[in-house]
């Protein structure tokens, strides 16, 4: 079976997802144009060596929508035999768009493919696609829906994670978050977005805030209390778990993934394809993994789908050096690390979402990237990668440092 090498990846800078966010004026196919023509520019790339252009939306309409990756293809300049396609898993979908293509190329029935994802989240708000899952009750009773954050809440009660331990795990994010940009850990993969006249329109992740304290985030008042004991929320989480009690509601916008606008693009072949054009990889892809997982907790699906992954690939937490977890809400990547029972060195050494936002359909797609650049700057060897998702799932994927 031909191996999926990862030869390139970019990202676009992070912008706050809200009107006045840097890239509010950039439309998402402006965004997804701007990863395609840097992998393009940056490997001097024969577009018409791709097979195909596959990107993670997450609210794929109106604007965002029409399968956004055959018109980023297209508007990129990459020509018209490319075609495209759109996936959504929700908050991992930039991560499936890498598995995805990785699985055609190891399948033998594609050379290389551009993977990754894109989301304007100030442009599309979040849930505009709308869905069956919170609208039907004849899946949302069953499924014990509730929105994430009380999901969020009802992990860190289950598995004991105080306000304390959410917000120092916040503040870690942003301390590391900064770190990585000053060290410039994000220069060789960030890309910046130009307007139409080729001016610099944001440079760097605007989310960030690195005075984030203790003190400043006690301040803040959790998010979810009066949707929880209002809304009738904590009343569906009990009757999941009735081994809880009562939810404690930890988590609010400060210990919780930002909204944000950004695309992401990974360049994947296999080993002839890149020999034949002077490409050297950078990574192969191991191995990867879905699964799904208790819906009412939800977000607890990055554990049992490692879990998985190991057993398909005979291999154990010892065998992997870095890993990398969507900060979608503190509690997810507490209860990670506390199954793992992992060194906190190990674990999104260069920060996340938490500080630098989560701008759904692309995440997967960013963080991959940041985990093989860290790879490499390090010199170790393995990484794995994955994220919650929406309904109760987890996808993940390891890869290897060439």
């Amino acid at each position: 079976m031909p191996e999926a090498y990862i030869y390139d990846h970019v990202r676009t800078p992070r912008g706050r997802g809200k009107p006045d966010g840097s890239l509010h004026e950039v439309t998402a196919l402006r965004l997804a144009e701007t990863v395609l023509r840097a992998i393009q520019d940056r490997n001097d790339l024969d577009t018409r060596l791709v097979d195909d252009v596959v990107l993670g939306c997450v609210d794929p309409v109106g604007e965002a929508g029409g399968d956004i990756a055959r018109a980023a293809a297209l508007v990129a300049d990459y020509g018209d035999h490319v075609p495209g396609i759109q996936i959504n898993r929700f908050c991992a979908s930039g991560l499936d768009a890498v598995n995805f293509a990785a699985a055609q190329v190891m399948a033998g029935q594609q050379d290389m493919a551009v993977a990754g994802g894109v989301e304007s989240m100030s442009r599309v708000g979040i849930g505009a696609s709308g869905g069956a899952w919170p609208a039907d009750p004849h899946i949302a009773v069953k499924s014990y829906f509730m929105p994430q954050g009380i999901s969020a809440d009802l992990i860190a009660t289950k598995y004991g994670f105080s306000r304390d331990d959410v917000d120092a795990y916040a503040v870690e994010s942003q301390r590391r978050s900064k770190r990585s940009w000053d060290e410039g850990r994000f220069a060789r993969s960030v890309v910046p977005v130009r307007d139409v006249n080729g001016l610099t329109i944001l440079a760097g992740d605007e989310h960030m805030r690195p005075s984030t304290d203790m003190q400043s985030l006690a301040s803040l008042k959790a998010s979810f209390v009066q949707m929880g004991e209002m809304g009738g929320f904590d009343a569906v989480g009990i009757d999941a778990h009735p081994e809880i009690e009562a939810v404690n509601h930890v988590h609010h916008a400060g210990n919780s993934s930002g909204i944000v606008d950004g695309a992401a693009a990974v360049l994947i072949g296999n080993r002839e394809i890149g020999e034949a054009n002077g490409l050297k990889p950078r990574a192969r892809i191991r191995s990867f993994a879905n699964i799904g997982s208790d819906p009412a907790l939800m977000l607890t699906g990055p554990v049992d789908v490692t879990e998985k992954l190991f057993r398909r690939a005979g291999m154990s937490v010892g065998d992997i050096d870095l890993f990398e977890l969507n900060e979608a809400f503190a509690s997810v990547v507490l209860r990670y690390r506390q199954a793992f029972d992992l060194d906190p060195d190990k674990l999104n050494v260069c920060g996340g979402a938490i500080a630098m936002g989560h701008p759904l359909g692309a995440t997967g797609a960013m963080i991959l990237g940041t985990v093989l650049d860290e790879l490499e700057r390090t010199g170790k060897g393995t990484a794995l990668v994955t994220l919650c998702i929406g309904a109760g799932m987890g996808t993940a994927t390891v890869i290897e440092r060439m």
